[in-house]
């Protein structure tokens, strides 16, 4: 079996794109010589790597096992060029990470400050909900993840790096808005608006409820924390949210956190990745920048 470092990055971009044309775009190759390598890809393994059905790809078992050696492959030759740059005095390189959706409303900045200090490097961020992170986890897709949920059967790297308060609102002009220390059980009359099942929020939400026995009206379940501000700002029920969601404050969109008891619930970010994986340099900088700088602005006291 003879197969190129590049047929290997095309094959790992095939996977990752489920198209031959958009693996061609990002190998910076034609359609027809991406076609071409992947044939011979094929030939020389002797297995069918992948099939075409109803115009979609989709890898076969053999080939979903090259698009894993491809993946570790490179990311060991990256980590490699960073190592040998480091030496050399330079900070180049591509540095991935996928963060959960909540998460945006505080990674960019933290990238942005990683990348004034080092220009010349590429970040790679996916935002996704949490299915869609621990999926590319389990791949080992990218060099870091960001969740507060880490899935409890993968051994893993885990650095808690800030907190994560899960709050209450309603609209600003709700009569509870202007109450202190509402008990729980006021609240079993309201109707509710929730994340989807499945995301950290959720899950956190869900364990605090059927520990207090509390069984919440559940009106709508949506994927986005702009959807359930906008639903509650609109009067459609109490929400359920991070505080990062509302950039830290205690209003925002016509919404206001309500003082609930037990609220808000204590959650916390984590920095994860498989614990077999080593860390390319760049991957280690980053999260020792996360860690100073979340300290430095106490974003851990959220206000923010």
């Amino acid at each position: 079996m003879n197969l190129t470092f590049r047929q290997l990055r095309l094959f790992q971009a095939l996977a990752d794109t489920g198209s031959v044309s958009s693996a061609a775009k990002a190998m910076h190759v034609t359609q027809p010589t991406a076609s071409m390598q992947l044939k011979e890809m094929t030939q020389s393994v002797g297995l069918p790597l992948y099939e075409v059905v109803a115009k979609k790809i989709y890898l076969t078992d053999t080939g979903k096992e090259l698009a894993a050696t491809a993946r570790a492959m490179t990311q060991i030759w990256d980590a490699f060029e960073q190592n040998v740059d480091a030496v050399k005095g330079l900070s180049r390189g591509k540095l991935r990470v996928a963060v959960v959706s909540t998460a945006k409303y505080f990674m960019p900045r933290l990238i942005g400050s990683f990348c004034e200090k080092h220009p010349s490097i590429d970040v790679s961020l996916e935002i996704l909900n949490r299915d869609g992170v621990v999926h590319r986890l389990r791949e080992n897709r990218d060099d870091l993840y960001i969740m507060s949920k880490p899935p409890p059967d993968m051994d893993l790297g885990d650095d808690v790096f800030m907190a994560n308060p899960i709050v209450l609102i309603t609209p600003t002009s709700d009569p509870l808005a202007s109450r202190n220390h509402v008990p729980l059980h006021e609240l079993a009359q309201r109707r509710f608006i929730l994340r989807e099942k499945g995301s950290g929020t959720r899950m956190t939400g869900d364990q605090f409820f059927r520990k207090m026995k509390f069984r919440p009206d559940v009106r709508l379940e949506l994927g986005s924390n702009e959807a359930i501000k906008e639903s509650v700002a609109g009067g459609l029920g109490v929400g359920v949210i991070s505080r990062h969601a509302l950039h830290g404050h205690q209003k925002e969109h016509g919404v206001c956190v309500i003082d609930v008891e037990n609220f808000p619930l204590p959650s916390a970010w984590h920095i994860v990745h498989p614990s077999s994986k080593k860390l390319s340099p760049l991957a280690l900088a980053f999260k020792q920048h996360l860690l100073k700088e979340v300290g430095r602005r106490k974003w851990n006291q959220v206000s923010v």
